[in-house]
């Protein structure tokens, strides 16, 4: 067996040597071959480099002559603008000296003709004294004989043109007079109606019976005065039978009396303490009337959303009159006119009539404000938030600002179309409202001043102090600086009373 293993292990021995060398010469055969293949692609590539070595200097050439030419072009062009700039300053230079010699030329032609003018005048002044003696000469009068005879002259003349304006003058005086005689004499008829103002400033209330007065007065007229007190309205209990008159230019402060007498006639307990605890209750009932009256007001004239306070101010219109119209109905009667004549014209409607209805409303709190009743009710409209447009239609109705809106101007128009209604107003009436809020103004503004009120129809002012702050000494200076500043700030028929009340109450309550 070993002996048949031995060629054939030889014989495989032989084949993988055999094989080896064969594979060995293939595989140097395809090195080469490879080297060959590598040197060829780096000769490619650097032929390929080389090619693309040059073409990137060309191109960087091409770029660098592209640059310079372009660079040549643009100092080309900056040498042409600075050549044309220094043209235009050679030329303005050259305009300028030309102006200068021109200016020059003037100047002497100036001082020439202010010479000239000067010879001339010298000229005319010897010649103006020659005329003068030569005039003299031919007169015979002298230089000042000559003004005296002309002034003369003149003087007739002065006095004849005066004669003329003197009988201009009292022509005129004749016409002022006769119409202020007009005025006074109706104002002498206008006093003398009773009916009228009875109607506007005085309230009756009716008595069950005449001894109903005694008890309304009470011990020594505490009664009366704690109510005048309270209300800073005037009680007049006369020969009436079974009627208390009274009196009061604030409608409000009237109500506020009536109500409360009313109520102390049904009660019949009538003593200081009542009457206080009436007076409060009856100024509820005024402040919710106040209150059913502008929704009234604003249901009627078919506004809303109106601010409730807004609401508030529009009902207490109600008790406020201007030139004797009552302005809340004269509000009302300027909504609807504004209305209508901005539904005819194609205007907004609601802004008409809501403008219209507000356009007084400064009204209602003028006496406890400073300021005209339109700058109050523009300051009202902006705190309850109205809208501009608004507050502008409301705010030109007698022309303190120009009418930028048709609704303004409409506004404008119904107001002065109520008023101007035959009847609608009373100036004497407005005037001595005036001059009543203006008294009691005066004194409210004194340190020391509880409140007051002006009663009689003016003739009378009660001023209720703080007894803390002012005693009796100094109430007798107080009431002299009131009397002397009414007497300088007022002007009003008769005399006025001051009347000063210094209070002092002690409670205590026994248990």
């Amino acid at each position: 067996m070993l002996f048949y293993a031995l060629p054939a292990v030889a014989t495989a021995l032989i084949g993988t040597g055999a094989g080896y060398m064969i594979r060995k010469k293939v595989a140097e055969k395809q090195i080469g071959s490879a080297e060959e293949k590598a040197q060829e692609i780096v000769k490619q590539a650097r032929l390929r480099a080389e090619a693309a070595k040059k073409e990137m200097i060309l191109e960087a050439k091409d770029d660098i002559h592209k640059s310079r030419a372009e660079l040549e072009k643009e100092v080309k062009d900056r040498r042409s603008e600075l050549s044309r700039q220094e043209r235009r300053q050679i030329q303005r230079e050259e305009s300028l000296d030309k102006k200068i010699a021109s200016v020059e030329k003037k100047e002497e032609t100036i001082q020439k003709k202010i010479k000239e003018t000067a010879e001339k005048k010298e000229e005319i002044d010897r010649l103006h004294e020659i005329q003068l003696a030569e005039l003299e000469r031919i007169s015979g009068l002298t230089k000042d004989d000559a003004k005296s005879h002309l002034l003369s002259e003149v003087e007739k003349d002065v006095k004849h043109e005066a004669i003329l304006l003197m009988k201009e003058i009292e022509g005129k005086a004749k016409e002022e007079a006769e119409k202020k005689a007009k005025d006074i004499v109706a104002f002498a008829i206008q006093k003398c109606a009773a009916d009228h103002v009875a109607e506007t400033t005085v309230s009756v209330v009716n008595l069950p019976n005449d001894e109903m007065k005694g008890r309304i007065i009470g011990r020594e007229g505490r009664n009366i005065r704690a109510l005048e007190t309270l209300t800073g309205v005037d009680l007049i209990i006369d020969d009436t039978p079974e009627a208390v008159i009274l009196s009061s230019f604030d409608p409000i402060r009237r109500e506020v009396a009536r109500v409360a007498l009313e109520k102390l006639i049904i009660d019949g307990r009538i003593h200081p303490a009542r009457i206080e605890e009436m007076v409060a209750k009856a100024k509820k009932e005024i402040d919710a009337q106040i209150k059913q009256e502008g929704e009234n007001a604003t249901f009627d004239v078919g506004i809303h959303n109106l601010h409730p306070e807004l609401v508030k101010l529009v009902g207490r219109l109600k008790f406020r009159t201007s030139y004797g119209q009552n302005v809340l109905k004269h509000s009302q009667e300027v909504a609807i006119l504004a209305g209508i004549m901005a539904a005819e014209i194609g205007a907004d409607v609601r802004l008409a009539k809501r403008a219209g209805l507000l356009h007084d409303i400064g009204k209602a709190v003028d006496h406890e404000i400073e300021g005209t009743h339109i700058e109050i009710g523009m300051n009202l409209l902006k705190k309850y938030k109205e809208s501009k447009h608004v507050i502008h239609a409301m705010s030109t109705h007698h022309g303190d600002f120009e009418s930028e809106s048709i609704e303004a101007v409409l506004v404008t128009a119904a107001d002065a179309i109520s008023a101007a209604r035959p009847g609608a107003r009373r100036e004497t009436l407005e005037n001595y409202v005036n001059r009543l809020e203006s008294l009691e103004k005066i004194a409210n503004t004194k340190e020391g001043v509880d409140y007051s009120y002006a009663i009689q129809a003016g003739r009378e002012i009660r001023i209720m102090v703080v007894p803390e702050k002012i005693n009796d000494d100094d109430m007798v200076l107080l009431a002299k600086d009131i009397k002397k500043q009414v007497e300088e700030e007022l002007d009003y028929p008769g005399h006025i009373k001051i009347h000063m009340i210094r209070e002092t109450r002690h409670v205590n309550y026994a248990k």
